[in-house]
Order: structure tokens, then sequence, then C-alpha cells
């Protein structure tokens, strides 16, 4: 078996390169540099294998990783553990989408362009909007950029989050908000949901927007229509992070009246992948549409009056005017966003019910399991397929434990909340069995 994947040059090559430059060797090339800080030792790396030798050592490496093919997992709390049909393997590993470009040439990316079109249309369904854009980063960012669409639009420059929204993303909308000099207050969280009477407190003529995620950070479903009422009262943006799975059977934000509505779409077609990449995305009513960031693909005819695909309402300053444009955001995650459109077509409108069904059905036969167990759960049973249960352990304790049982467990809360400390957020999706979920109540018998 050759050595090389691929063929490093030879010493003649390296010869003729240095002829037509003018120099001798390569050592001349750094004359510049003063010899004082000039690297002169080896470089701390192991030797050079073949690749063989190193395709196994990579291989015992990963396989030290506890993986959701072998591992039952109860892990949520952002990124899940779905059901991904194959066909999305075999879409996105065709050359023509793996090696795509940002489309600016729409007659010879029609494929590309189309499969975008599909991905905005698919979620602007789902979340009852008017629009959606072509994909952003990750529900964290298109988040964040929510809120400043929001400051922006309203000539406002405070924003209001939920204490149910997920932390990490609220960091990331502080990290925005600073260099934009926006103030992000967040509306305490009280049993797992928005406190109502501290968001009324809060409302006053300087709020641009309210953020607030559905279902929320610790699982629960909010009160959308009593929120948008009260936000929309005070002349304000309702922001909704939302689970576009648990859209199969909640009811849209669009249909509560909600002006921009953003997520992450990991949850169709999208591996774990230990954390990322993900795909955003961002969905608007019509007002809004030409203040959307990234970009946006429309459908169109061409002169002989054929159905064609185009960028369109690219308003960043890639193509206009710095001041004039709505975001710094320079792509989009088409590949991902490929996979996800492939996904929601697979299951269609009939399997995407069913799968949000599932999730639905199995959680709360979890969460009623450990209630018959003794455990004390939190909160009420408004959710989706996310709950919270209280041990008497540190839970990175716990989940090392459960790990030697095959197990993956749920998510610490105490990391970023010392008044859940030794409470566990946990995830159950289609994917976990009635004994997977047994076993795993069973495993957690002595720490209750």
């Amino acid at each position: 078996m050759a050595k090389h994947r691929y063929l490093p040059m030879t010493e003649q090559d390296e010869k003729e390169m240095l002829d037509v430059i003018g120099v001798k060797s390569i050592d001349d090339l750094f004359q510049d540099i003063p010899e004082k800080i000039r690297f002169k030792r080896d470089y701390d790396l192991k030797p050079a294998k073949s690749e063989p030798a190193l395709l196994r050592e990579l291989s015992k490496l990963a396989s030290k990783n506890a993986n959701t093919t072998e591992y039952a997992s109860f892990l949520g709390a952002g990124v899940y553990s779905h059901y991904i049909p194959t066909v999305v393997d075999h879409v996105i590993s065709r050359s023509e989408f793996y090696t795509a470009y940002t489309p600016y040439q729409p007659e010879i990316s029609q494929g590309e362009l189309q499969a975008i079109f599909e991905f905005q249309t698919m979620i602007a369904e789902l979340t009852g909007m008017d629009l959606a854009n072509s994909s952003m980063y990750d529900g964290g960012t298109a988040l964040a950029e929510a809120a400043m669409l929001a400051s922006g639009h309203t000539k406002r420059k405070k924003i209001l989050i939920s204490g149910a929204v997920h932390p990490e993303s609220t960091n990331v909308l502080k990290t925005y908000a600073t260099g934009q000099h926006i103030e992000v207050e967040v509306i305490p969280e009280v049993d797992g949901k928005t406190d109502i009477e501290a968001l009324k407190k809060a409302l006053s003529d300087d709020i641009a927007g309210f953020v607030v995620q559905y279902p929320n950070f610790y699982g629960q479903v909010e009160p959308l229509a009593e929120l948008e009422k009260l936000v929309h009262e005070n002349d304000s943006l309702l922001l909704v992070s939302s689970n576009p799975l648990s859209l199969g059977l909640l009811t849209p934000p669009g249909e509560f009246g909600a002006d921009i509505v953003v997520g992450d779409s990991q949850v169709f077609g999208i591996p774990e992948s230990f954390g990322g990449p993900h795909c955003g995305f961002f969905a608007v009513t019509t007002k809004l549409m030409r203040k959307v960031p990234g970009r946006l693909v429309g459908e169109t005819v061409d002169e002989n009056g054929k159905r064609g695909y185009v960028l369109t309402l690219q308003a960043r300053e890639q193509h206009i005017r710095r001041d004039k444009a709505t975001s710094n955001i320079c792509s989009n995650q088409a590949l991902n966003a490929l996979a996800s459109s492939v996904a929601m077509a697979t299951l269609g409108k009939t399997g995407l019910v069913e799968m949000a069904k599932q999730n639905l059905d199995k959680s709360h036969y979890a969460k009623q399991k450990f209630r018959d167990h003794g455990f004390e759960v939190l909160f009420s049973d408004g959710f989706f397929n996310e709950f919270v249960v209280k041990l008497s352990k540190p839970i990175k304790e716990v989940n090392e434990s459960l790990l030697d049982e095959g197990i993956i467990g749920g998510y610490d809360l105490g990391f970023y909340d010392a008044k859940y400390d030794q409470h566990m957020l946990i995830a159950v999706t289609e994917m976990r069995t009635k004994e997977e979920i047994d076993a795993f109540v069973a495993s957690l018998e002595g720490v209750k």
C-alpha cells in the first residue's frame, strides 16, 4: 500500500521552484527575519507514520469516545440525538453539493439555489412566518442577530431576554450587544418559566424587543399568547427561539404574532458531532424582510418564462456600503441546511408529526417513571421532550457512573445556575426505547 495518499513534491520539484525564484535554498527565503527570533529546533511532533498505521492510531483514539450509536443518550440542552434518514448522507455527499460555493452565478447554481429555497420554505411553514433566510451559523448566533435587528428596527437600545433561554445563547447575545452598545437585561425565571410580573415591570419605551425560548431551556412551553400581548402593547418586538421539531405539535410562534423566529435545525438530519457544526434559521414577517441578515433565495422566471432561483435581498456589507448593511454575517450553512431539507422532505408532514409525537410521548413516559420511583421531578407537565429531575449527588459524578453502564446522562444544570446544583436536564427523543428509559431510571435509583 502506498505510504502517502497525496504525493509531496520531489527534491527536483523543489530545486526547480527555487531556481525560478532565484534563491539557493528555502532558508534564503527567511533572510529578512532576524536571526534571534527564528525557530531553530524541531517541532514537538510525533514521527510521521504510514497511512495504515495512522488510521489505526486514529481509530483507536476515536473508539474511546462514548457515541450515541452504542450508548443510550439522554443528553440534550441544545444538541439532540435524533433519527437521520439514510438518504441524507447520500444526497449531501454528492460532489455538486459538498464542494459547492456561494451560488453567485445562478445560471450554474440552480440545484444549490433550489435546495436553499426549499429549506427557506419549509422553515417558514414550520414557524408560521412569512419568510426565512438561507440559514445562519447556529441557533445562538441567529438569536443574537434577531436582537440586533430588533434594536435597529425600533431605534431602541435595550433588549430583554428570558432567564429560561439557553445560557449559551444569552452569552452570545451579550457578546454581540457589547459591540453595538446595546443593553441586555435578563428577566428572571420562576418555576422553569419566564417571570411574567418581572417582565411587566421591565417593559418601557426603551425596550427594542423581548427574547423567549419555546420550548425553553428547562423544556417548558412558555405562554406565548400572554407574552405577545405584553410585548406588543409596549411597541416592542417579540423574538422567539424555537426547536423546529417541537413545532410539529406545538402551535407555531408565527400564529401567536411573533415578529422574528430563530432556532437551530440540528434536529433535522444533522448529527451531534460533539457539538457542531449546526445550522441556524431566521424567519420573519414581511415587514422585516429587508432587514434580515445573511441571504435570501428567491424564485423567479428567466427570459423564456422558465422557473429559476436567484440570490436576492443581500443586504450585507459584502454587497453594499458597510454603514447600510444589516449584518456582517458573510456565509450560511448551505450543506447542513441541505441535510435538514432532505430530512424534512423524507419525513414529510405526517412523519414529522409522528416524530414529534414520539418525543412527547416517550419523554412524558420517562417523567412519570421517575415520579413513580420517588424522584423529585420539577415544574409542570407542559413540556416537549426535556424535563428536570433533582438528584442527591453531583451530576458530574452521576454521569460518570452512568457511562460505565452504557448510558449518556442528562445535562448538569448546576453548571450555569447554582440554585440547580444536583439537578439534571433530561432529554428523551424518539431514538430511546422503553427498555432504555426503564434501565436509565433504574440506574439512578441510588441517587434520588
